[in-house]
C-alpha cells in the first residue's frame, strides 16, 4: 500500500447538485454520499488531465477534514477483497487491489469509484463503517457479505447495521448474458436478460441479518446527465464516500 497524498425523493435520499446523500446515516453521525457529474470525474485513468482529477481529490480531502485525517481507496479489480483500516496512519492511502473497505474507528474516510456498479454503504451506531464496489462479479462473490462479516466479527451484530445501495445502473437498464444471469440467479434464460443487482444485494443482506436496508431510486444510465455511466460510454467516475468524523 502507498500513501499518495495528505489530508487534514421516494427513497429518502437527499439530492444536491454535486451529490446524493445516504438517507438516515446522519442520524448516527455518519456522512455518506455518492458524487455526481457536477463534481467532476475522480477516475485515476483515462484521458482527463491528471492535474484536474487530483485537484478534485484534494478538494474532497479538504471537505472531509478535520473530521477525517485518513482517506482509504484502492485500485478496483471487480474482486471480493475487503480491507480493514485502523487509525494508526494519516493521509491518502491507495491500496493495490481491493473493492471494499472497513473502518472500525472514527476519522477514516473510505471511497470507491463508480460508473454503473453498485456502491454499498454500511454503518453501525458505534461509528464502524464500510463501503464496497459491487458489479456482477462482486455481487456473485457476495463482497457485501464479506464486509458484513467483517463488521460482525468486530462485535457489531448484523441486526444493528444500516445498509444502503446507492446510485447505479437499474434493473431495467442492466442487461447481462444468459451465462451471467444463470450464475447470479440459478435460472436459465434464452438470451440477454435485464437483472437488478441492487435487489440481489439487498436480498443477500437481509439473509445475513441486516434489517435496515434502503436502495437509491437513481439509475446511472437513465440519469446519464447526472451520473457517469460505463454503459453510456463514459470514462468518468463518481465516488461513493463514507466516514464517521
Amino acid at each position: 500500500m502507498t500513501v499518495v497524498g495528505h489530508i487534514g425523493p421516494t427513497d429518502g435520499a437527499v439530492r444536491l447538485d454535486d451529490r446524493e446523500s445516504v438517507p438516515g446515516f446522519d442520524e448516527i453521525g455518519v456522512r455518506a454520499f455518492t458524487t455526481t457529474r457536477q463534481r467532476g470525474s475522480f477516475a485515476l485513468h483515462g484521458s482527463a488531465p491528471v492535474g484536474e482529477v487530483m485537484a478534485r481529490w484534494m478538494a474532497l480531502a479538504e471537505e472531509l477534514a478535520p473530521g477525517a485525517v485518513r482517506l482509504a481507496t484502492a485500485h478496483q479489480v471487480h474482486g471480493d477483497t475487503v480491507l480493514s483500516h485502523d487509525g494508526t496512519w494519516s493521509g491518502w492511502l491507495r491500496a493495490p487491489s481491493a473493492d471494499g473497505h472497513v473502518a472500525l474507528t472514527a476519522g477514516t474516510a473510505l471511497a470507491v469509484t463508480l460508473a454503473d456498479c453498485v456502491p454499498v454503504f454500511l454503518a453501525h451506531p458505534s461509528g464502524a463503517v464500510a463501503v464496497v464496489h459491487s458489479g456482477w462479479k462482486g455481487t456473485l462473490a457476495n463482497i457485501t457479505g464479506r464486509a458484513i462479516d467483517r463488521l460482525v466479527a468486530a462485535g457489531h451484530p448484523a441486526r444493528e447495521l444500516r445498509l444502503h445501495c446507492g446510485p447505479s445502473i437499474c434493473g431495467a437498464c442492466y442487461e447481462v448474458s444468459p451465462d451471467v444471469y444463470g450464475k447470479l440467479t440459478g435460472k436459465s434464460v434464452p438470451g440477454p436478460t435485464p437483472i437488478d443487482l441492487r435487489a440481489l444485494i439487498a436480498a443477500d443482506a437481509r439473509v445475513a441479518g441486516v434489517t435496515a436496508v434502503s436502495v437509491s431510486a437513481s439509475c446511472t444510465r437513465c440519469q446519464n446527465d447526472r451520473f457517469f455511466s460505463h454503459r453510456c460510454g463514459d470514462e468518468g467516475r463518481q465516488l461513493g464516500v463514507i466516514v464517521r468524523p
